[in-house]
C-alpha cells in the first residue's frame, strides 16, 4: 500500500535514531509481532514485562510507515460523537469503552515515561469547537453526556471562546487531560525499552508468506530474504497494511493531509497551547510541537488513488496554512513540511481486534480513527493480556463481529 507522500517532520527530531539487524537465519518465538510503527511498539512494551520469547519483524525501518505522519493529538474524542455510538451500541458498552480509552491516555503517558527516549509526552487540554451554529445543540449534548460519565470538561459560549482565543465560534467543549507526543520517538523509545528487556527486533524483513502447521500449532512466516519464523502467536501490527494481508469489510480509507510550520517565536496567543478540532466534515484540527511549530491537518478527500491523493497536496498545503491565518492571524508561519497520506477508520467508529478462522492464534490490531495512538494502546494491552491468561474480557468489545446493540 502507498500510505503517503512528502516531506516528513517527524523523523527529522531523532535522527540518531537506533536501528536492529535484518532476519539471517531461521527463527523460533513464543510471539511474532508483524509491524514496526506504533503499535507494534505499544504490542512488544506490554510483551516485554512477561516470560515470553517475542520477535518484531518490520519490512523497512522502524517508524517508517504511517508512524512518521502521524500527528498524535491524544483524545478519547473521535470523529464520531459517543451520543451517536450510544445508538449503535448502547450505554453499558460505549461507557465501558469510555473508561478504557482514559485509562489508555494513562497508559501511553506511563509507557512514555517508562522509556529512556524522551518521547515530548505532554498532557494538554483540548478545544472542540461548533463549526456552525447548528452543531451546537450536538455538541451539548455531547458535553452533558461525557460530564454524567464524569469526565472533567467544561462548556464554552461564543463569549467564553472570545476571552481565551483570536478567533471566534458558537460553542466549544474544553476537555482537559488530553495530551500530545512525538510519535516516531515515541515508538522508538518503546521498542528500545522492549529490546533491552530481550525482545528481538528486526528491520529490513520483510514477510512474504504464511501458514498455519496444525500438528504443531504453529504458525511459519516466510521472508523475502528465505528465512522462516516460527510462533506460537502471532500479532499482525503493520497498521493500514494489515489490510493488505486480510481484508476487513468494516475499515475504509480516505486521503487526509498535514502540514508541520517553520518554528515559531510567539505562541502567547494560543490559549494553553491547547489542541483545537472541529465539528466540521471534513474536519480540521491543529496542534504546537515541543520546538514551537505548528501542525495542521485535514481536509479529507474521498480518494485512495495514490497519484489523485498527491496531486491536490500542494492545493491542500496552501488551504491549511490560510485556515491556520483566519484563526491566529498575528501567527506568521511557512509550511516547512507538509505531506499527503491515507487515513483509515472503520463503519461504526470502534478500533477493530480482528480474529480470522484463516488465521487461528493470530490477532490483526487495527487501531483506525483519529485516535490511533489511543485505540492501539489500547487494543494492545486486550491482546497481551489474552496471550499471557487466555483470556481478556474487554476482548468482544473490539473484535470484527463485536455485538451490536440490534443484535441484543
Amino acid at each position: 500500500m502507498d500510505l503517503q507522500s512528502g516531506k516528513y517532520f517527524w523523523p527529522t527530531t531523532f535522527p540518531d535514531a537506533p536501528s536492529y539487524p535484518a532476519v539471517e537465519q531461521d527463527l523460533n518465538c513464543d510471539v511474532l509481532i508483524i509491524g514496526g510503527g506504533t503499535s507494534g511498539a505499544q504490542c512488544a512494551y506490554y510483551l516485554a514485562g512477561t516470560d515470553l520469547d517475542v520477535i518484531v519483524v518490520e519490512k523497512q525501518k522502524v517508524g517508517s510507515g504511517s508512524t512518521a505522519s502521524n500527528t498524535s493529538l491524544i483524545q478519547y474524542s473521535g470523529e464520531k460523537m459517543f451520543t451517536d455510538l450510544v445508538k449503535t451500541f448502547g450505554n453499558d458498552y460505549i461507557q465501558r469503552h469510555l473508561y478504557l480509552l482514559k485509562e489508555a491516555i494513562k497508559e501511553i503517558e506511563a509507557a512514555s515515561q517508562a522509556a529512556e527516549i524522551e518521547c515530548e509526552f505532554k498532557l494538554r487540554d483540548t478545544l472542540y469547537a461548533a463549526s456552525s451554529e447548528k452543531d451546537i445543540d450536538r455538541l451539548k449534548k455531547e458535553y452533558e453526556f461525557l460530564k454524567e460519565h464524569h469526565f472533567e470538561l467544561t462548556f464554552l459560549t461564543k463569549e467564553d471562546i472570545e476571552s481565551k482565543y483570536p478567533f471566534s465560534r458558537d460553542a466549544a467543549i474544553y476537555s482537559y487531560n488530553d495530551a500530545e507526543l512525538n510519535p516516531f520517538r515515541f515508538t522508538h523509545g518503546l521498542f528500545d525499552y522492549a529490546a533491552k528487556k530481550g525482545v528481538r527486533i528486526f528491520e529490513k524483513t520483510e514477510m512474504t508468506d504464511q501458514k498455519y502447521d496444525e500438528e504443531t500449532e504453529r504458525t511459519i512466516i516466510s521472508t523475502m530474504a528465505g528465512h522462516t519464523i516460527s510462533a506460537r502467536y502471532v500479532i499482525f501490527a503493520a497498521g493500514y497494511e494489515n489490510t493488505d494481508i486480510k481484508k476487513e469489510q468494516k475499515a475504509s480509507f480516505v486521503s487526509t493531509y498535514t502540514v508541520t510550520t517553520n518554528q515559531v517565536d510567539d505562541l502567547s496567543s494560543w490559549y494553553k497551547r491547547t489542541l483545537i478540532w472541529e465539528t466540521a466534515r471534513p474536519y480540521f484540527y491543529m496542534r504546537t510541537t515541543t520546538d514551537n511549530r505548528i501542525i495542521i491537518g485535514g481536509l479529507d478527500e474521498n480518494t485512495t488513488e495514490p497519484e489523485e491523493r498527491d496531486k491536490k497536496l500542494i492545493q491542500k498545503k496552501d488551504k491549511l496554512i490560510e485556515q491556520l491565518n483566519s484563526m491566529f492571524p498575528d501567527i506568521k508561519v511557512e509550511a516547512e513540511y507538509y505531506l499527503s497520506a491515507f487515513y483509515g477508520g472503520t463503519s461504526d467508529g470502534i478500533p477493530i481486534i480482528g480474529k480470522y478462522d484463516k488465521y487461528p492464534k493470530s490477532y490483526f490490531l487495527m487501531g483506525f480513527g483519529d485516535n490511533g495512538t489511543v485505540y492501539s494502546q489500547l487494543l494492545s494491552k486486550i491482546i497481551v493480556r489474552e496471550i499471557v491468561e487466555g483470556n481478556s474480557p474487554d476482548m468482544e468489545l473490539y473484535l470484527q463481529d463485536r455485538p451490536l446493540l440490534q443484535k441484543k
